[in-house]
């Protein structure tokens, strides 16, 4: 009598991701110019501080009834909120803040390629921190640097290019 032997399968834990090669990517020639880069940043900006101060604005005239009091830690987490989104989430999600989605903008890895998570912290937490640092001058890296990347694209590893194509 004859056994019949059985072959073991292996299943992979999680399928693999496959990583999406960009062919011919010259960030030099797609990066995006200095002045659209600040309207971006002067968008989000404004987006960073658009509750607290619209928060402010109502709270005046209803200062004297104390209604205030009951608004602000709303105003205070709504706005934190809606900074972690655009400068966190909507990256993640797009490669675009609200600001760069208004102005075309795209934030890459340095080779096209789309960015993680870690990328992501790395360049919006890390690189903006240390640009803070600078007084602002790493930004200004971006106007003079042949590739367009400021310091916290050099931090990251990223470069942000002219174009709203979401990939894939």
């Amino acid at each position: 009598m004859a056994t019949a032997t059985k072959k073991a399968v292996s299943i992979p834990a999680r399928p693999e991701k496959k990583k999406v090669k960009i062919v011919n990517f010259e960030p030099e020639r797609l990066r995006a110019p200095f002045f659209l880069r600040c309207a971006a940043l002067a968008v989000d900006y404004l987006i960073l501080i658009i509750i607290p101060i619209a928060w402010l604005l109502i709270s005046r005239p209803l200062s004297d009834s104390g209604a205030t009091a009951s608004i602000a830690p709303f105003a205070w987490i709504a706005g934190l909120l809606l900074s972690i989104v655009n400068l966190l989430v909507l990256p993640l999600w797009r490669g675009q803040s609200i600001g760069k989605w208004i102005t075309g903008l795209t934030i890459l890895h340095k080779d096209g390629t789309k960015i993680g998570i870690s990328t992501l912290l790395k360049r919006n937490l890390l690189g903006y921190f240390v640009t803070l640092l600078t007084f602002g001058i790493g930004f200004l890296i971006a106007a003079l640097s042949r590739s367009g990347r400021s310091l916290n694209d050099l931090i990251g590893g990223t470069v942000v290019v002219r174009g709203r194509k979401k990939l894939v």
